[in-house]
């Protein structure tokens, strides 16, 4: 498939095969339609920092097994016994900050989810918001949430601009599913 200038930058002379590319053209943008799921894309935005983003892409399915399937409810409840695993598991980031992170955060996720019904439903209810918002948000409620991390997850799941250029075909994709309200991303 050739698209020309079209297509985004990143993946304009990509083959089919390539990590980037499946991602852009499958999820990187699109709405996700569930807590694990956000919660997971979080898992993977957070242990990025300071890695290339194809790292995390070729060990995804290892986040998504050692991570419990992002299952967010069995994350906030690891033990220590659980964080040596994760410390020890080659198929990961091996980063006591990060794999922390990652449990607090599944912790407030599900104290998200008490109040406000769901982690979706917290996002949806803070939408729209400026980046500089977000972050200052994130930072608040999250660990190892910093500017980056918080843009890439947010632009990501469809809640900032800018995952793609405007005449890319993947775009126009996304354009037609998300919700009316989030039109404006």
């Amino acid at each position: 498939m050739d698209y020309g200038n079209s297509y985004c930058n990143m993946v304009q002379d990509k083959d089919e095969n390539n990590v980037h590319k499946m991602y852009h053209d499958t999820e990187y943008g699109f709405p996700l339609s569930s807590d694990d799921e956000l919660f997971g894309r979080l898992i993977l935005e957070i242990n990025q920092a300071g890695l290339s983003w194809e790292t995390i892409l070729k060990k995804k399915d290892n986040f998504f097994k050692a991570y419990s399937k992002f299952n967010i409810k069995k994350v906030a409840k690891y033990s220590e016994k659980d964080r040596e695993r994760l410390l020890q598991d080659t198929g990961i980031i091996r980063n006591k900050l990060k794999v922390n992170a990652a449990i607090h955060n599944a912790q407030q996720i599900m104290a998200l989810q008490k109040e406000h019904g769901s982690f979706q439903n917290w996002l949806d209810l803070n939408h729209p918001k400026t980046k500089d918002e977000w972050v200052k948000l994130f930072k608040k409620t999250f660990k190892f949430t910093g500017g980056e991390i918080t843009n890439e997850f947010l632009m990501s799941t469809g809640y900032l601009k800018g995952a793609h250029k405007e005449t890319c075909p993947i775009h126009k994709k996304i354009k037609k599913l998300k919700p009316k309200w989030m039109e404006g991303n």
